[in-house]
């Protein structure tokens, strides 16, 4: 714990806003940890069952996380913090980001006359032209979608299915490694998470089984694309996910198709088996932009209308100009060619770097999406290395629970000639820890 900081209160309440005030304010950073609860409970001359109940709530809302023997610290992404990116130091080429290159993301174009409206658009919450155009997005990759509705963005979409469907200290299975945000948001709900394997086919069998056993309520996961490893299902392996999801109807299985694509092969969903709670929700920022803060999502009855229900009761609706401004990219034939020529170029890049790196010993995955997964022994050695050779590089604690260490390489804006020069410094970097740390 940051030593500057002097956690006070005398209830559970005051000890658990003086944390969070703490946090709030900087003085107790992500990874800091939290007094012992008999230690604090001494300190502050209070018995250790309250402090017990003040670290409690502070774990429901997000804001710490418990690691066993390593006690109680504050969470990654605390739900009171504004967290940013780290700021890329000067000179070093941006290879964390996990975004698009821009040079395959179409000019917006809003709509130029925007009618007044009166009143608001919660009879009518949807553009009929989008819902259409979203079914056929759907349908083209076989996901059954009688219904449709809209959200603002995935994260903003899984939120609400998980706050309509489950309570504080409810768990939910997410995939390890898996999407940081995600593994940000699921505490932050008060929720448990339960950490599921990921291999070269999606989650595995094993560990959902695992944890569906556990009785987990929820279970999110991509079917292609996954990030960080770029994982995608096959039939086969949906089909057996879908064969156990049918063992626990009750359970909420979430598909996020985070990185569809407007024209693309077919990706297996489990939604084409009709789970009897189920919901894909896909979005367009990595596509087409990340100003386009919308998301298509279909699912069951029950599940769509819990979700309206609750978004009606806040933001209402996605703003109609926003959708008007997607009707116009869906349809635009250029804006299609433009995401084949991406999806070519990133298809490119990864290979070039996978292969750079495995022609040097180095084993690297990432079969779809903008990203490289490289399992290595020390995250931070690799990181500080490559970045002394100029190249900054996500370390892989920020996407996983009990997975092994790795990091993320970002290869959407990497040439092939710059994996080259990439791949030689990793291998360098390796051979310097090899040194140091002894084999």
């Amino acid at each position: 714990m940051a030593t500057q900081y002097a956690i006070e209160g005398t209830t559970a309440k005051g000890i658990a806003a003086s944390v969070e005030r703490g946090v709030a304010e900087g003085e107790l950073a992500p990874g800091d940890a939290l007094p012992p609860v008999r230690k604090l409970a001494d300190d502050l001359g209070v018995s250790p069952g309250t402090v017990a109940t003040a670290y409690k709530e502070l774990r429901g809302r997000g804001l710490v996380v418990t690691r066993g023997r390593g006690g109680t610290v504050v969470a990654e992404a605390p739900s009171v913090a504004s967290r940013r990116p780290p700021r890329i130091p000067e000179g070093l080429t941006d290879l964390a980001s996990g975004l698009p290159d821009p040079a395959f993301l179409p000019v917006l174009h809003p709509p130029g006359d925007v009618t007044p409206v009166h009143g608001s658009h919660r009879a009518a919450p949807r553009l009929a032209a989008l819902e259409e155009l979203t079914r056929t997005w759907f349908r083209r990759d076989g996901v059954p979608a009688e219904r449709v509705t809209f959200a603002h963005g995935a994260l903003d979409c899984i939120a609400r299915l998980l706050a309509v469907e489950l309570r504080p200290g409810d768990a939910v299975a997410v995939e390890d490694p898996g999407f940081h945000h995600l593994l940000d948001l699921v505490p932050a709900l008060g929720l448990r998470m339960v950490p599921v394997a990921v291999d070269g086919e999606g989650i595995t069998p094993d560990a959902v089984r695992a944890a569906l056993r556990a009785g987990v309520r929820a279970i999110v996961f991509s079917p292609r694309a996954q990030c960080p490893t770029g994982a995608a299902l096959t039939p086969a392996r949906r089909d057996e996910l879908g064969a156990l999801f049918q063992e626990f109807p009750e359970v909420l299985v979430i598909e996020d198709d985070y990185l569809a694509e407007l024209d693309a092969p077919p990706a297996p969903t489990v939604g084409a088996l009709r789970p009897a709670r189920w919901a894909q929700v896909r979005t367009v920022s990595k596509r087409l932009g990340v100003d386009l803060r919308w998301a298509g999502l279909t699912g069951d009855a029950v599940t769509l209308a819990r979700h309206d229900g609750r978004m009606l009761m806040t933001s209402g609706w996605v703003s109609h100009v926003l959708q008007e401004t997607v009707v116009r990219l869906f349809t635009d034939p250029e804006v299609a060619r433009l995401v084949a020529r991406g999806e070519a170029a990133y298809a490119e890049r990864r290979r070039a770097l996978i292969d750079a790196l495995g022609a040097r010993g180095i084993r690297a995955v990432g079969p779809g999406g903008l990203n490289v997964w490289v399992p290595v022994r020390d995250e931070s050695a690799v990181v500080n290395g490559l970045r002394t050779h100029g190249w900054w590089v996500a370390a892989g604690a920020r996407f996983r629970i009990d997975a092994p260490p790795a990091v993320r390489i970002t290869a959407s804006m990497l040439l092939p000639e710059a994996a080259e020069r990439l791949a030689g410094d990793f291998a360098r970097v390796l051979g310097d820890a090899q040194a140091t740390y002894g084999g």
